[in-house]
């Protein structure tokens, strides 16, 4: 089992993994770019609230600090290439938003042959319990795991 841990990542979405964004909002979703006019409170900026670590939730030195400027943690970032070059092939999902930041990476690394994905379904949250529930329908009928930290943990030992 120790071997297989060497091979695991957990990543922790949006609480944050962090999600920073242009003041002027070049690099955000075309849907959200009317949150960055000059009258808006730049929610997802360097610096901002929005921006910062959620209360609890450290950055050890040794872990790697994702940026990311779009749902998915894959999408124009290093994390592939972070993930391949530490030989990870098992993938750990917690955070949120289930619909949006979560289910985006959990698509691109199935779509990149993570053979083994978990999403920790009370590690991860929605706006709703439907639309939570909803997503991870979705994900479990493209082969995801979709325990709870006490299955996953419980499996693990």
């Amino acid at each position: 089992m120790a071997e297989d841990w060497k091979h695991t990542a957990l990543l922790v979405i949006d609480m944050q993994v962090v999600r920073e964004n242009d003041p002027l909002g070049r690099d955000v979703e075309l849907f959200r770019r009317h949150y960055y006019t000059e009258r808006k409170i730049k929610i997802g900026c360097k610096g901002s609230e929005g921006a910062a670590l959620v209360d609890g939730l450290v950055i050890k030195e040794e872990d790697y600090k994702l940026v990311k400027t779009r749902f998915s943690a894959f999408f124009a970032t290093h994390l592939h290439s972070v993930l391949q070059a530490a030989a990870i092939h098992n993938l750990v999902i917690t955070g949120i938003q289930t619909p949006n930041c979560i289910r985006q990476t959990v698509f691109d690394a199935v779509s990149l042959d993570y053979p083994k994905v978990s999403v920790i379904v009370d590690a991860t949250a929605a706006a709703t319990p439907d639309v939570h529930q909803a997503n991870l329908f979705d994900m479990e009928n493209v082969g995801v795991a979709t325990p709870t930290l006490q299955e996953w943990s419980e499996a693990k030992a």
